[in-house]
């Protein structure tokens, strides 16, 4: 099977981008296995985010996590997969989002082990930090 980690882009420009999210208390899930590990057996709520370099609309996305992890509720867990960077990780992170196709970035919320939000790259791109937050805070009203 060949090696799906092969980086896209050069970790280093991408540092800043994974900090962004660990900072705030993302747990980065860098392998299958890993990602195996944690939602195959997660009954708490679960917030995963595909990471991305995508100016257009990862640069809001990450600032909009920030903002609704300030929210009185949230899920229980914080995941990150980086598109471009960690590919067989978030593959396998994707596999877990059906019916959604994969997309850079997008934003995941599962409860009791099952998918119940969804945001997709096509709600986050070309709107404001603020508008993707209010989304999140929602979902996690509903479902944290």
């Amino acid at each position: 099977m060949p090696n799906l980690n092969v980086s896209m882009y050069d970790p280093t420009l991408v540092q800043p981008m994974r900090d962004e999210l660990t900072r705030i208390g993302f747990r980065e899930l860098r392998t299958a296995e890993q990602v195996d590990a944690v939602l195959g057996t997660a009954r708490e709520t679960t917030l995963v985010v595909v990471n991305s370099v995508c100016g257009c609309a990862a640069r809001n996305a990450r600032p909009a996590a920030t903002l609704a992890l300030q929210h009185a509720k949230r899920p229980a867990n914080l995941l990150t997969v980086f598109a471009g960077q960690d590919a067989d990780a978030t593959a396998r992170a994707r596999g877990y989002f059906t019916p959604y196709g994969p997309s850079s970035p997008q934003m995941a919320l599962f409860k009791d082990g099952k998918l119940v939000f969804m945001l997709e790259r096509k709600r986050i791109e070309g709107r404001p930090a603020q508008e993707i937050a209010a989304d999140l805070t929602a979902a996690f009203d509903e479902w944290c």
